[in-house]
């Protein structure tokens, strides 16, 4: 059976352009034609285009993902070479979903802070609090801001030396 550019986007949540614009970049080159020149997908390719996608939301470069379904097309001789693509891409969305934690507990914090405040009337309400009295989430996060602003605080004196 054969499936149409909207057919298959609709099956893999991408849109029919992003799916064109990906065959136009040369990362579908597997994908037969019909008599009229329009592609036609069979079931084994929706796994090839799956990973396609996958690995752009995971950040990678079209010119890598390129690079990446040569290596594919060439066989055995480059599992090597694709291990560490993949190695090397799965590290760097490791290190984001790090970033993008960091960046939750800060939100989390401000959405605590302002909570607390609009129910008090004012910000003021948490210059003088106690850190027994913020939940623990709240409390790690803010040990962690005063760290990290006592760590920028003791470089700044380092370098005026």
């Amino acid at each position: 059976m054969y499936y149409t550019v909207c057919e298959v986007a609709k099956r893999l949540h991408l849109s029919p352009h992003t799916i064109r614009f990906y065959g136009k970049e040369g990362l579908l080159t597997f994908v037969e034609r019909d008599q009229n020149g329009n592609r036609i997908f069979k079931e084994s390719d929706f796994e090839r285009l799956f990973i396609i996608a996958s690995l752009k939301r995971a950040g990678m470069s079209i010119k890598q993902i390129r690079d990446f379904t040569v290596l594919c097309d060439q066989g055995d001789a480059t599992i090597a070479q694709r291990l560490k693509i993949i190695m090397d891409q799965r590290e760097a969305v490791e290190e984001q979903i790090t970033e993008l934690f960091d960046a939750l507990d800060v939100l989390k914090y401000k959405c605590w802070l302002y909570e607390v405040a609009l129910e008090a009337g004012t910000t003021a309400v948490h210059d003088n609090m106690p850190p027994e009295k913020m939940p623990p989430n709240i409390r790690k996060i803010k040990e962690r801001i005063r760290r990290l602003t006592d760590d920028m605080e003791q470089r700044y004196k380092e370098g005026m030396k």
